[in-house]
């Protein structure tokens, strides 16, 4: 059985994200196509599956490194503010839509929330990475 370990990241993510918006698992809120992902962006993202590939990269940060709380994922998927003639300056993204898909992956039971460490996946978040991880190699060995 493959693990998310020998899966490249970003066919690992696309394939997550694609289940999770496919199979309704996770629903993106109404305000979330039009907001900013941070401070540090201009525009909202163009991209109009952002939101389930946002989460299927957080559902796997998780998997790596957890526990990780909110302010260790902003931290992460933040970036460089252009700042015009000045320098630009680090800032981390905004929380609300990574806390609202740690809610959705908490009540979907993939993850778990830890005290004051913030959350670590779960054997249901491990195994439905596990499976997947698992066709993927499946396909990759048929072709």
């Amino acid at each position: 059985m493959a693990t998310v370990y020998e899966i490249p990241s970003d066919v690992m993510i696309n394939e997550v994200a694609l289940d999770l918006r496919d199979k309704n698992r996770l629903k993106m809120p109404d305000w979330a196509k039009s907001v900013k992902t941070g401070v540090h962006k201009e525009k909202a993202p163009e991209d109009d599956n952002w939101w389930w590939i946002r989460a299927a990269s957080i559902l796997r940060k998780i998997y790596f490194n957890g526990p990780v709380g909110v302010q260790r994922l902003r931290t992460v998927y933040g970036g460089k503010k252009n700042r015009g003639v000045k320098p630009e300056k680090f800032c981390r993204a905004g929380g609300k839509n990574i806390r609202v898909i740690l809610q959705e992956f908490d009540r979907l039971g993939f993850t778990e929330k830890i005290n004051r460490t913030g959350r670590k996946i779960t054997p249901k978040g491990q195994s439905y990475l596990d499976k997947i991880a698992t066709e993927l190699t499946k396909k990759t060995k048929q072709i």
